[in-house]
Parts: structure tokens; sequence; C-alpha cells
């Protein structure tokens, strides 16, 4: 089969496309041959050595396609169905084994596409508004790259949970995008002080949390926007990692509550999987949910792909298509 391998840590010239023996699933696993395969931010990590794996290794965290073949014991799925998945590493490649339990069975009138392009995303989202900090009517969320994959899926389940949110992009050509989405109010967070705006837009108070997916470039001010004892979720690196922080910062600008969650720990077993995907796969299927799709790529695409992602000049999901 062909695969994106990477044997030596580094740019986008790194992802180069081999040929390799098809995996065979064992006792618990399933054998998916790949429709789309999602791009995403911890891809770009793990190529350049920022998140660590033994080289070398096939990318990709995030997939859908049909079941070719099952392990030993495995009841949960059977071949032929449509699954996707999400936090299983190996996805650059016409086929991956993945742990049975992980995958989720796709409704009859979403796409390979679509599906791909919410998992990954879509759990995180729930679980930033459903978990990390459970909004509801009455709080005030910041959410920064607001027009992004997985900052217009925040945006809308900020909206369904009654919260008023505040995006921010960096680019005009961004802004509808968010409003699209359901931000109430937008700021180009390159050409404005967002943590300004911020406490303009909530009457001097500040807001009740921020989630934060840009990291080094964003962090300080978005600790100034937030009330006191507000939530600060920082979940993500694009602009590279936040730096350590002093916990007497925390003190001195309110009280402050700082977590850095990963999809990993709230999707630990089947129930919570089950749980967030069903909402979100389920949501989609109902119209409920919006996905935007920003490009499809080939898989000897992927290079440039990872090149448009980390540009952060685009908006919505991008995606591998087999």
């Amino acid at each position: 089969m062909m695969a994106i391998q990477v044997a030596e840590c580094g740019g986008p010239e790194k992802l180069q496309l081999a040929e390799i023996p098809v995996p065979q699933p064992g006792p618990g696993q399933a054998l998916v041959k790949i429709a789309n395969i999602g791009v995403n931010f911890i891809d770009i990590y793990f190529r350049t050595g920022l998140y660590k794996a033994d080289l070398p290794f096939t990318p990709g965290m995030e997939a859908s396609g049909v079941v070719e073949a099952v392990g030993e014991g495995v009841r949960d799925v059977s071949v032929g169905d449509r699954v996707a998945y999400a936090m299983q590493r190996g996805a650059y490649a016409e086929f991956a084994v993945v742990p049975a339990w992980q995958l989720v069975k796709i409704p009859s009138n979403v796409g390979f596409d679509l599906a791909a392009a919410a998992m990954l995303q879509g759990m995180t989202a729930h679980y930033l508004t459903h978990s990390t900090f459970p909004l509801s009517a009455g709080h005030t969320a910041l959410i920064h790259a607001a027009a992004g994959g997985a900052g217009q899926l925040t945006v809308q389940m900020a909206k369904m949970r009654g919260a008023r949110v505040i995006g921010t992009v960096g680019s005009a050509a961004k802004v509808e995008q968010a409003k699209a989405a359901g931000a109430d109010h937008v700021i180009l967070y390159n050409e404005q002080d967002f943590a300004a705006e911020a406490k303009a837009l909530t009457g001097g108070k500040g807001v009740d949390v921020v989630y934060d997916s840009v990291g080094a470039s964003t962090f300080q001010k978005s600790l100034d926007s937030l009330r006191p004892r507000g939530m600060m979720v920082t979940f993500g690196n694009a602009s590279g990692p936040v730096p350590a922080v002093e916990p007497l910062l925390l003190n001195s600008k309110g009280s402050l509550f700082l977590t850095r969650p990963t999809l990993a720990h709230h999707c630990a077993d089947k129930v919570e999987l089950n749980w967030r995907a069903g909402d979100v796969l389920g949501w989609i299927a109902g119209g409920k949910l919006k996905v935007h799709i920003g490009g499809t790529y080939s898989l000897k695409e992927v290079g440039q792909a990872h090149i448009d992602l980390a540009s952060r000049k685009t908006t919505g999901k991008l995606l591998l298509s087999l």
C-alpha cells in the first residue's frame, strides 16, 4: 500500500510517499480502508518533532473509511461498516489498523469527507464546551482562530449551549466565516488589541473563558481578557508552544484558572467516545452542525497541505482524499 512516512523530523519535505506492507489486524483491532484523512496541527507537531514519536512513522490522527477485516474478539464493528476515528496515529495511508473500540459508525446520510473532517476537531470542540468549561446561558467565551476548523465548530457548539461568543481571526477575509459560524462579535487579533476589545464588550468585566488554539502569540493577552476567576484553556500551538508560566501570574491577574487539555484524555473509553462522537456526527446528520471543508488534497500533496495549514491563511478543515 502507499503511505506517507517520516524517517527524520523536519519540514514538509520530510513527508515521503512510500510503499509499505498492508498491516494486519490483531486481537481487538480492525483494518480500515481509508477514504478521507483529516489534516491537523497535531500532524505538524509530530512531523517537526515537537511531539515525540519513534522513527520512522506514518502521521495522521483522523480518518474515515470502510472496515476491511477484523481481528479476533472484535464485536463492535464488522467488515463493510462505514467508520471514522481519531487519536490513532497512522492515517496518512491507504489502510490503517485501529483499535476496534475507537471506531465509530458513520450515519448513512453523512459522507466520508464530513466524517473525517469532524472527528478530531468536532470532539475537541465538544469537550471544550461541554466538559473543560461547560458553557451555559450567561457565559461569554473568547474563541481564537474562530474561522479555522476547530474554531468554527467550537463557535457553533458554544452557541448551542447558549453562550455569547467573541471570536478572533487573523485577517479580514476570515471575519464572515466566523460570523457565519455564529460568533456574536469578531476581532482581528493582528490589528486590534483583542484583550481591550474583549473587556470593552463585557463592560470591563472580562470573559468567562478563553479557548486558545493559537498558543504563544496570544497567551498573555488571553489572560488579560479574562474576568477574575475566569478560565484560560490553551489547547494548541499554532504560533508555537506557550512558554513556562509562574503560578503567581495567575494570582496577580485575578485568581485565574489555567488548563492544557487534550482529546485523548476526553475520549478515554468507549462510553465517553460514543457520547462525543455520537453528538458530533448526529448533529451533522441532522443539519444542526455545519462542517466547512477548506481544501482537499491527494496523498502525494500532503506536504502542500501542511504548508497551507501552517500558514494560518486557510479556513475550515483540510482533508486528504484517497
